[in-house]
């Protein structure tokens, strides 16, 4: 399945029934009256977090998402039905933009986390609803509201228990490929990986996600080579597990490059727990090796340590380390206290529905489900 991780949706909810204006009529009844129904609501349009998903390929051949509307109100009292609701399913991660990419809507975080999107437009009035002691026979109906549309951003930031990170070249996929069953593309030139891989990676009994991050170079946070698309994705790491080419010309200067364009990325990167690796052992002498180690750590890396995925030289070490560098991150990250509700420290913290300002001066309601 092709990976893709942003994808541009037009959603729209269905728009509610009208009311009927209906007479009750029939055979030897003197007065009938009023007996129009209510006309159905429309369907609402839901997102909902699906841990069985891992891309956002499909709304690149479908991007209109429309909900059902309303049936019309009936004579006879009929109410017309509700429109058919829709659920937009979507891996787990995905955050929801307005159309301009500048707000941030929804974050799905959680599998099965399920939110309301758009709300379906309000059923009209049949004339029924109107009669009252003083109006015997209303002619009066309201019609249904419309439903509500936008288009909107689906960017995915892959939930991974840990990331790989490093120039291009560095070994990253080979290293995937050697802990775990993913099978990503590996050449002897840089850029072999042109998107995230994912692989299940089975140490000391436990078992973790290692997401393989396409490589970086001098300036992606401006957007060059593959640019910063590919760093929301260690975003929600635990832990970052960063790979030298021990081959190359200069180890220490490649560590402060990709170190460098993590704090320019500013996402709190440089704060996660990270473990620095030289890879490509099996290609260095005892001498080469003791000197990739020592440039690395003179560039300001903690705790450098030698690994070879070919020949699995440090491989088992290495992953027991970032098994407890990750169980230290998830530990650290629950005992942070939970983070102020949208609208500063003066907001209801126990509203369940927020009001987002759309681009036309409407709002849209969302609220968990």
């Amino acid at each position: 399945m092709k990976f893709l991780d942003q994808a541009r949706i037009h959603a729209q909810s269905g728009a509610g029934g009208n009311g009927c204006l209906s007479f009750r009529r029939e055979k030897f009844v003197e007065y009938g009256g009023p007996n129009g129904g209510d006309g159905g609501r429309g369907g609402h349009v839901y997102v909902e977090a699906h841990e069985g998903l891992n891309t956002l390929v499909d709304f690149r051949y479908a991007p209109h998402i429309k909900a059902g509307r309303g049936v019309h109100g009936m004579g006879s009292n009929k109410h017309g039905a509700a429109g058919k609701d829709v659920t937009i399913t979507v891996p787990v991660g995905t955050q929801i933009y307005d159309e301009d990419m500048e707000f941030l809507l929804a974050d799905l975080t959680d599998p099965g986390q399920r939110l309301l999107l758009l709300e379906g437009g309000q059923g009209g009035k049949g004339n029924a609803h109107f009669k009252s002691s003083t109006n015997r026979a209303p002619r009066r109906t309201t019609p249904g509201t419309p439903g509500e549309e936008r288009w909107l951003w689906l960017r995915l930031k892959l939930m991974a228990d840990a990331g790989l990170v490093g120039l291009p070249n560095a070994g990253k996929s080979t290293f995937l490929s050697t802990v775990s069953r993913a099978r990503p593309k590996v050449a002897d030139y840089p850029f072999t990986t042109l998107a995230p891989q994912l692989g299940v990676v089975h140490a000391d009994g436990r078992e973790f996600v290692l997401a393989d991050i396409p490589g970086l170079i001098e300036g992606a946070h401006e957007g060059r080579g593959l640019g910063t698309r590919f760093l929301g994705h260690v975003e929600r790491c635990g832990a970052l597990l960063h790979l030298v080419d021990g081959t190359g010309d200069d180890p220490g200067a490649a560590y402060r490059t990709v170190r460098d364009e993590m704090i320019a990325y500013d996402a709190g990167l440089e704060d996660k727990p990270e473990i620095v690796a030289v890879t490509k052992a099996d290609a260095l002498d005892a001498e080469l090796a003791a000197d990739a180690v020592a440039a690395v750590a003179a560039a300001g890396a903690r705790d450098v340590r030698l690994v070879s995925s070919v020949a699995g030289q440090g491989v088992d070490a290495l992953l027991t380390a970032l098994l407890a560098a990750i169980d230290a991150y998830r530990a650290a990250e629950a005992s942070r206290p939970a983070a102020a509700p949208p609208g500063g420290p003066d907001a209801d913290s126990t509203a369940d529905t927020a009001a987002v300002d759309d681009t036309d001066g409407g709002t849209g309601s969302w609220s968990p489900v």
